[in-house]
């Protein structure tokens, strides 16, 4: 063991740092703890220098628009906002129906459905065979002859479909009108062809419209511009369509329509105008209305009159709509033929009395808020709407309810 000692005699001894001379002969308790951290021979790195993550103040993210909500709590009406999630849940359910109707009879391979995620409206990089199973009576899968998966409806929508046809059929007239008023608004009296067909499940136009508008040559025409754009126009003017809801309703009840829309006069405080004062004052500037059906396009864009024939123009359109309500696109849609501006959103939220702006504020619709009751029924129902509600009845069922086959037997 004597190399042993002779190893450990020559291995070099730890030896403390020299102590720092401290100039301050009384140091105070700060200096006393730097001072013996530098002449410590242990290590301080055990101890927690830095707030744990678990105690820090998360820091709330900002809204995007894109989920951020129009409206706040005091003024959010729940009636409406269930509108706008309903048509979110039902959106496969739309989209989907529309697609397979124009497929050749009405199939389409589960191969590549499961690739058009845009055009049959359910979740990107999820199976299309979710989506098809939240409504067993409506759609189905079936192993064809070529022993591939395909999507149809079933016999049940099939008949549904068929209800919706004689509809459509027995409601053409009111559609013609429709799209005539329609073209008596628009700037040019023209519309795309492309841009009503986008459309057209807002109003109520059936599929194969391009097709029937060949029936009534003394209300349209299919013009072709230079670019290769189809255009509708319209062929003659009717001065009994050329009268809005807005108007008729005036000849009923005046002051309704007196309160619809707010155009303040502005006015120093020291007028100290009590609050029936400053409603008629303020009817100066909210009469007389302007008709939508008047060219707008030759006003300035930014005076009282040229905003009056926008909002004018905006309750017109919502009016001829099925259920008094438009998103966004809708609105989007028709800017150039309607004279909109970007400021279309703010316009908009500035008539709380006529107009409700739900959902978030990028994908906003806008409703009438007069065309529904305290409950949010609408009070006037189209049929195609009476057919839609019954539609999304039997979508949420997963098996027909004894009543339900009664009913449609």
């Amino acid at each position: 063991m004597a190399w042993w000692r002779l190893l450990v005699s020559k291995t070099p001894t730890a030896t403390p740092p020299p102590l720092l001379p401290n100039p301050n002969p009384n140091p105070n308790r700060l200096q006393l703890s730097l001072l013996l951290l530098q002449t410590s021979p242990f290590s301080t790195s055990f101890l927690i220098t830095k707030t744990p993550k678990k105690f820090k103040k998360k820091r709330k993210k900002d809204e995007s628009p894109r989920t951020k909500l129009v409206q706040t709590q005091p003024n959010l009406i729940p009636h409406f906002e269930h509108i706008v999630e309903r048509d979110a849940h039902f959106r496969f359910l739309t989209k989907s129906r529309d697609f397979l109707s124009k497929q050749p009879h009405r199939v389409l391979r589960l191969d590549d459905a499961g690739k058009l995620h845009r055009e049959l409206g359910f979740p990107r990089g999820r199976k299309i065979a979710r989506s098809l199973q939240r409504h067993p009576l409506l759609f189905q899968t079936y192993r064809h002859v070529d022993n591939k998966m395909w999507i149809g409806f079933t016999e049940f929508m099939e008949d549904l479909l068929e209800q919706e046809r004689v509809i459509v059929d027995s409601m053409e007239s009111d559609r013609v009108n429709k799209v005539r008023k329609l073209l008596m608004m628009s700037a040019n009296k023209r519309i795309p062809l492309s841009k009503i067909y986008h459309c057209r499940s807002l109003f109520g136009i059936p599929e194969d419209f391009r097709d029937r508008v060949s029936k009534y040559p003394n209300y349209f025409r299919t013009v072709i511009e230079e670019g290769g754009k189809r255009m509708l126009e319209l062929v003659n003017w009717d001065p009994l369509l050329a009268v809005s809801t807005l108007e008729r309703e005036f000849i009923v009840d005046e002051e309704k329509v007196k309160r619809a829309f707010r155009f303040p006069v502005k006015h120093g405080k020291d007028l100290g105008l009590e609050k029936e004062d400053e409603r008629k004052l303020n009817l100066l500037n909210s009469l007389p209305l302007v008709s939508p059906y008047s060219d707008g396009s030759r006003l300035d864009l930014w005076t009282l009159e040229a905003e009056k024939y926008r909002v004018g123009v905006l309750h017109e359109f919502l009016s001829l709509t099925l259920e008094k309500r438009a998103s966004i696109h809708h609105v989007v849609e028709f800017k150039e033929e309607f004279s909109l501006t970007k400021h279309t959103y703010q316009m908009l939220f500035k008539q709380p009395r006529t107009f409700y702006l739900a959902g978030t504020e990028m994908n906003w619709v806008v409703f009438l808020k007069d065309a529904y009751d305290q409950n949010g029924v609408l009070i006037e129902k189209d049929p195609q709407v009476v057919f839609n509600e019954k539609l999304y009845k039997y979508a949420e069922m997963k098996e027909m309810e004894q009543g339900c086959v009664d009913q449609w037997k």
